[in-house]
């Protein structure tokens, strides 16, 4: 399959995605969790409805290739190709009406995952990246994607999802580095590290982070010249606690400070 063939495909996964889920944002959806007892954990018909639109043309095209779904599992997830999908990173903020969340479709080749895509059907927004390039498609322009430089842990912007999603000892550690920083914000997703693909943000620290949470992220952070690994430094594949950094003076200063604390 050639590349302007696979692009084109990748472009209709996350046109169906979008179909599949504009017509329950800012609706009056019903909310399942998928953690009864626990930390609150939702998922709606919109998640589901994507998902099932995506693995139906992944299987029609690719019948080879696995796929690793939030919502429906793991299918021939053994196979060379494997592709990995999260139809909404961001429920909660979608289930509030905010529109900081995204459709996550990452295609990995033996684990690595090899090319990525956040979809923003309702900006009409796609960050993608083969892990050398990033680009940035909307409605008003098209462009590379660049991380900017930032020297120190001082003049950084910080964002995580929330602290409250962390334990309490990764919550100390998150607190020291965010005390060094210019600026920490709270929210985003997966939208915040597309802005730091863009350039706009300096630093992501997160934890509990599922494998569908961080794959296609992974590519789009790399080729946009960024870095991102686990709090130990490790590869970020499997997720868990993330640091994404768009310049590695700032990562590495993160890392210390996390260990430190």
């Amino acid at each position: 399959m050639t590349a302007i063939d696979f692009s084109a495909f990748i472009d209709r996964l996350a046109t169906v995605s979008g179909e599949a889920i504009l017509p329950f944002f800012r609706t009056s959806l019903t909310v399942d969790d998928k953690n009864a007892g626990g930390a609150f954990d939702p998922v709606t018909a919109a998640d589901r409805a994507a998902e099932l639109a995506m693995r139906a043309m992944i299987r029609d095209t690719f019948p080879s290739h696995g796929i690793v779904g939030e919502e429906f599992g793991a299918d021939r997830p053994e196979a060379e190709y494997v592709w990995v999908l999260d139809p909404i990173d961001g429920t909660k903020s979608f289930i509030s009406g905010m529109p900081a969340w995204g459709t996550l479709i990452a295609l990995t080749r033996r684990g690595t995952p090899v090319f990525g895509m956040m979809h923003q059907p309702y900006y009409g927004e796609r960050f993608s990246g083969d892990g050398k390039v990033a680009r940035y498609r909307g409605p008003r322009s098209e462009r590379a994607m660049l991380v900017r430089p930032c020297e120190s842990l001082e003049r950084a912007v910080l964002f995580t999802t929330s602290p409250r999603l962390m334990n309490a000892a990764d919550r100390a550690a998150f607190g020291k580095v965010e005390e060094q920083v210019r600026l920490s914000r709270y929210g985003g997703d997966c939208y915040s590290y597309c802005m730091l693909a863009a350039g706009h943000i300096d630093l992501i620290i997160e934890t509990e982070l599922k494998p569908h949470d961080v794959a296609a992220l992974i590519p789009i952070i790399a080729g946009a010249g960024g870095i991102m690994t686990t709090w130990e430094g490790a590869p970020p594949e499997r997720g868990g606690r993330i640091v994404a950094a768009g310049d590695k003076r700032v990562h590495a200063a993160a890392l210390m400070a996390l260990r430190a604390g």
